[in-house]
């Protein structure tokens, strides 16, 4: 059996992202319920609104799913306690010290997955004890690695050096990229961008819509002093590029970036003004669909590209 199926009871190796502000229940149960990995992005959300979602899901589903938790969380002691108490199973954790958390959390019978960018970090994660690992190239939307490093390259160094089940993230949004991940030895994918842009995420219509009419090169790494992030070229990110290009401080740019400006792009829909976080994947997807819809086509085309391959001659030295 599949590693990432069996080590978090799931039918197919799929975990979808847990994104700011798109990945409440709705979108985490339609998931789970499909067959893949439903995660509750908590990096957007209070305390209490955590709470209410993982009740929420749980009446939703009887599949797993579990939490997405940035380890920068200024209430991570509280968030972490509500997992707890809440019977999370299930915990990815990212931006910060796996050994922070992990052993806490396997106390109290957590699976815990980390997302990094880097072998380097893939190396800390194994000595942590962490049941698996994200290698999520810089592809993805929102905060990523300052190396950027592309999936194709990140994905077979993290491979050699470590021991536990792989899932590869950033730019996997189709069967054939699933099925390329896994012939470079990934166990599973972590997809955002696909679910992002479904019925059930919580993002403002709006958001998805402008994301939905993307083309090629209509995303860049931005903000690289502060926190590497890709966003869509919008107002917001053209002032970004202008203050960045005649140099201007940190302070400058924290500034510039204020509060909620994620909040803002994303669920409150100012496509000018916000900030518009999505990974490059998205200039390949154009309509709007349902989470169950996304899974059944992935597996559907991974299927045939996998049948295709059969086709392929072999190289004979």
């Amino acid at each position: 059996m599949n590693r990432i199926c069996n080590l978090f009871g799931i039918t197919y190796p799929i975990i979808q992202g847990g994104m700011v502000w798109c990945s409440g229940w709705r979108l985490a149960s339609a998931v789970s319920n499909a067959g893949g990995l439903g995660l509750i992005g908590a990096g957007s959300m209070h305390p209490e609104t955590l709470r209410e979602h993982i009740r929420k899901c749980k009446a939703a589903t009887e599949k797993p799913f579990g939490v997405n938790i940035p380890l920068m969380y200024p209430e991570i002691d509280t968030i972490i306690q509500i997992v707890i108490d809440e019977g999370v199973k299930i915990v990815f954790t990212s931006a910060g010290n796996p050994k922070t958390w992990t052993e806490h959390l396997h106390q109290h019978d957590i699976t815990v997955a980390h997302v990094v960018a880097s072998s380097k970090f893939a190396a800390k994660c194994e000595e942590a004890g962490v049941d698996a690992i994200v290698a999520e190239g810089f592809e993805a939307g929102g905060h990523n690695g300052r190396e950027e490093t592309t999936t194709l390259c990140l994905l077979p160094a993290i491979k050699k050096i470590t021991t536990v089940p792989v899932m590869a993230a950033g730019g996997i949004g189709s069967g054939e990229s699933i099925l390329a991940a896994m012939t470079l030895g990934a166990d599973g994918v972590q997809i955002g961008t696909r679910f992002a842009l479904t019925e059930e995420s919580s993002a403002h219509f709006t958001f998805k819509d402008r994301c939905l009419r993307l083309n090629e090169g209509d995303t860049q790494l931005t903000l690289k002093q502060l926190s590497p992030v890709r966003l869509v070229k919008n107002e917001f990110f053209k002032q970004v590029e202008e203050a960045e290009t005649r140099g201007a401080s940190v302070e400058e740019l924290r500034e510039l970036l204020g509060k909620g400006r994620a909040k803002k792009g994303i669920f409150e829909g100012d496509i000018y003004e916000g900030e518009v976080e999505i990974g490059q994947i998205a200039s390949s997807v154009h309509s709007l669909k349902t989470a169950e819809e996304v899974i059944k086509e992935l597996i559907n085309d991974f299927n045939a590209a996998l049948k295709r391959t059969k086709e392929i001659p072999s190289f004979i030295l």
